[in-house]
């Protein structure tokens, strides 16, 4: 594959800032209202947006990437009902968060060529952030007293490590094709 097609200018960072907030609503919407595949009805679904953050953090940078899963989180906390504080706010939001900043730190498609490695190497880093937030977001809700560590990893990897690495560098490209459409010029990723 070539080079990217959205070029990393010095202008302002307005543009990713303000469509890591609009990604951070509908990734949080997506979550409490898209989900339609139930793990442990009415408590887990298959998180099929999960990629959001990581492909946002590595299209628009590491800080968008924090911005969308951090909001994310809350957003969708709040419209699902499941909002607790200490939990939300600290734990699940910061982890969620850095499956967006992590990838947007490793990985530039301004100064990088998207072949099959590069997608590799994605899908790997979204593997291993994603298990390192369900190991943490586990650890708070065994805490809590909500449900069990080993019993809640396993239900929160599938939910949210699977659709991380395989729609993450699925749909890097098509996105950044979309990217240089609405925004020719290139853009300061933030």
């Amino acid at each position: 594959m070539a080079n990217s097609t959205v070029m990393e200018t010095e202008g302002n960072t307005l543009f990713p800032l303000v469509l890591s907030i609009v990604a951070a609503a509908a990734t949080g919407v997506l979550w409490a209202y898209a989900n339609p595949i139930q793990l442990v009805p009415g408590v887990i679904q298959w998180r099929i947006f999960a990629f959001l953050p990581p492909l946002i953090g590595i299209l628009l940078g590491w800080r968008s990437g924090f911005i969308c899963g951090y909001l994310g989180t809350i957003i969708w906390s709040l419209l699902a009902g499941t909002f607790i504080p200490a939990h939300s706010l600290i734990v699940d939001g910061i982890m969620v968060g850095l499956t967006g900043l992590v990838p947007g730190l490793l990985f530039n498609p301004a100064k990088m060529v998207l072949d099959r490695n590069a997608l590799l190497k994605i899908a790997a880093t979204c593997l291993v952030v994603g298990f390192v937030m369900v190991l943490a977001v586990s650890a708070s809700l065994a805490y809590l007293g909500i449900f069990p560590f080993w019993w809640a990893v396993g239900y929160l990897g599938l939910s949210d490590i699977v659709p991380m690495i395989v729609g993450t560098p699925l749909l890097i490209i098509p996105a950044l094709k979309i990217l240089k459409s609405a925004h020719p010029a290139g853009f300061k990723r933030f």
